[in-house]
């Protein structure tokens, strides 16, 4: 139960929520917090900040205070590798990525969690590569109090299925990286591919265990793929040869090494002629020549989730052409931008 009085009235009085001040482009905040005892001199600040009321509250039994709502609904929202906030702020517990890693969100039981009305969670997208410490989301109740059934329902969605909220660890692969092209192999120009790659791959804690140069044969790239899972490898990047010219022979040789689940083309730009695909459980990628020339391409998008373990199909490219479409940007921002999400 609430009820209000006037503020003149309320000395003495304790704040059952903070009192939230705004200063445009310097400060948002509590001016007061919940607990505070209201002195004499608090009276014309409040009347400042627009209270000419303040509510006090007597919770009933099936009622819930925003405070508690949103330690239990923070506790249910969040999976292995994220973390609460130590204690609402203005009703809203932060929650935080625990390590670094690729974050997860379960998007139908978010929508489900939202759809209850009085509860609210926000999120990064999905598949955004986060690091320790970093804030990934926020959940909160709306009203000051809500009915404990509501808390109820929503704890048990969140609850239901895989985690709302999780961030999931990169192994550290041992790739093995061939590169194809009669260009390079025949010194004809400088190859450009390697240290991209490589410097991709090490941002994510992997390594280069190989690097092959194969001309245009296909037999010869499959042979160099088969060296490089002999070494070790437990995942083969090839560059070079993948459109549509009579040369372009990686993906024959991609085959002919003893690729299955192949999957061509994607709806992304730039990346539309990427490649993914497998050898027995080694991940095989094929990426297109634009993995040359521009900064991000679907390669980021896609290699992150090969690193937890993903499979990537059909479908899963398929869904990335909303969203697909990079701005190539002067200065890149990429991941804090709409590409891949």
């Amino acid at each position: 139960m609430q009820t209000t009085i006037p503020v003149d009235d309320a000395v003495g009085m304790i704040l059952p929520h903070d009192i939230t001040e705004i200063v445009p482009g310097t400060f948002k905040g509590p001016a007061f917090k919940k607990g505070h005892i209201i002195r004499d001199e608090d009276i014309a600040h409040l009347k400042r900040l627009g209270k000419e009321h303040i509510y006090v509250v007597k919770l009933e039994s099936h009622q819930i205070h925003e405070d508690e709502a949103a330690r239990l609904m923070s506790a249910a929202l969040i999976g292995e590798g994220a973390r609460t906030s130590s204690a609402p702020v203005e009703g809203k517990i932060t929650i935080l990525a625990d390590r670094d890693g690729l974050l997860k969100i379960n998007k139908e039981s978010l929508l489900r969690f939202n759809m209850l009305g009085e509860v609210m969670c926000s999120t990064l997208h999905d598949n955004t590569p986060v690091k320790k410490g970093e804030i990934i989301a926020g959940t909160r109740l709306i009203p000051l109090l809500s009915d404990r059934v509501i808390i109820e329902e929503a704890v048990q969605i969140a609850g239901s299925g895989s985690p709302v909220i999780q961030v999931r660890t990169l192994r550290q692969a041992s790739a093995g990286l061939v590169i194809t092209g009669n260009e390079v192999f025949h010194g004809r120009i400088q190859d450009r591919f390697e240290p991209v790659l490589r410097g991709k791959l090490q941002e994510l804690g992997s390594e280069i265990l190989q690097v092959r140069f194969t001309p245009d044969d296909p037999d010869l790239i499959a042979e160099a793929i088969g060296a490089c899972l002999s070494a070790g490898a437990d995942l083969i990047v090839t560059s070079g040869g993948m459109s549509v010219d009579p040369d372009d022979v990686t993906r024959e040789g991609i085959r002919r090494a003893g690729a299955t689940d192949i999957v061509y083309g994607t709806p992304v730009l730039p990346g539309a002629m990427f490649l993914t695909s497998r050898i027995g459980q080694v991940p095989v990628l094929g990426l297109p020549a634009c993995g040359m020339f521009h900064k991000i391409t679907v390669f980021d998008l896609i290699l992150p989730r090969i690193l937890t373990g993903e499979s990537i199909g059909r479908k899963e490219l398929a869904e990335l052409g909303h969203g697909g479409l990079c701005r190539s940007c002067k200065d890149c921002r990429y991941p804090v931008c709409n590409f891949g999400k």
